[in-house]
């Protein structure tokens, strides 16, 4: 179940992309299925089914005009569980300082969502 869903930026690429940062209930809770919906220049995404958690923002003339004629938009999705690792006591001091320092895996999804106005 989807916690907080919030839009973080919104690009004209080759279409209207849509960033958005999604907390999630469990980290064993894999149903999410997002919807856009596009009204006058109030663009919404929300869980399919879920009413109550809804992410709008207002786009400029140019973004929605893009999104009228593209009726689709690309949704790129970054993942998170709240209070799933609890509180951290001991931090690293900078963990990409070292010679074989790497980046930890984020989990983040890409997809092309049709646009229901």
């Amino acid at each position: 179940m989807v916690r907080s869903i919030e839009i973080t930026k919104v690009t004209i690429r080759d279409r209207l992309v849509v960033d958005a940062s999604v907390v999630m209930s469990n980290p064993q809770d894999f149903d999410f299925s997002p919807r856009a919906s596009l009204d006058g220049s109030t663009l919404a995404i929300q869980n399919d089914g879920e009413e109550t958690d809804s992410a709008t923002t207002e786009l400029d003339s140019e973004q929605t005009t893009r999104a009228e004629m593209d009726r689709m938009l690309e949704l790129r999705v970054k993942f998170s569980v709240e209070g799933m690792h609890g509180v951290l006591l001991h931090k690293t001091k900078n963990v990409k300082d070292g010679p074989n320092s790497k980046k930890l895996a984020e989990p983040r999804w890409k997809t092309i969502l049709p646009l229901t106005m």
